[in-house]
């Protein structure tokens, strides 16, 4: 696993992680996205052939993270789990084996729209679950993307994707980070989710994510 790639934002020194994740060193914070768990075993149970293993590849991610990192919060910007179908026996019991081996980590999850739909998590798991938005120093973290009057919005929801165009008709979609100056996005932490194509102005800075770094768009 890669070092965080180093940005600047509402006077914070933050890292953009290859995981999709931030990390913000002050608040020693792990910041996740749209990881919405348990995604893929509800559309089984919907009969749509997907993928397996996916909370299970989510997971991994996440353990490597908080060995690699010293963190003293995880905080999940909303989208925790997917939706009622969610709760599939498999998926609870995988999250609570996970759970256990961070026991004293203090977690929080600010309720997303998914969230609203598929419940809050068991209350086993010990997540703190909080509406938006969560203010800590100059952020506003929140799920949706909406301006904050005061703060610097940390917000997912969008799944952002950005097409790196190359010769020809060839083209690349990644997902991305987008800074923006008073709201910027992460990508969507789950393995098995889709994207949302955003555009890079004068206004924002774009930052793709692919071959296990972190890569300024030009």
């Amino acid at each position: 696993m890669s070092s965080g790639y180093p940005v600047r934002l509402a006077g914070e020194a933050l890292w953009l992680l290859p995981e999709k994740a931030l990390y913000w060193p002050a608040q020693q914070a792990l910041l996740i996205a749209d990881v919405h768990f348990g995604k893929a075993a509800a559309y089984r149970r919907l009969g749509q052939p997907v993928p397996l293993g996916t909370t299970a590849a989510n997971i991994e991610v996440l353990d490597q993270l908080l060995a690699k990192l010293p963190c003293r919060q995880l905080i999940f910007l909303g989208d925790f789990l997917h939706g009622p179908g969610s709760h599939a026996v498999g998926t609870l019991n995988a999250l609570a084996e996970w759970r256990a081996r961070h026991v004293d980590l203090p977690m929080t999850l600010i309720r997303g729209n998914h969230d609203k739909r598929a419940g809050d998590p068991p209350a086993s798991l010990n997540i703190r679950v909080v509406p938006e938005p969560l203010l800590i120093g100059p952020f506003a973290l929140q799920h949706e993307p909406d301006p904050h009057p005061e703060r610097h919005v940390l917000a997912g929801h969008v799944h952002p994707v950005y097409r790196l165009h190359g010769r020809g008709r060839q083209s690349l979609r990644l997902a991305c980070f987008r800074l923006g100056e008073r709201l910027s996005l992460l990508p969507a932490f789950g393995a098995f989710t889709g994207g949302y194509p955003v555009e890079k102005d004068a206004h924002c800075r774009i930052f793709v994510v692919g071959d296990n770094e972190i890569w300024p768009v030009s």
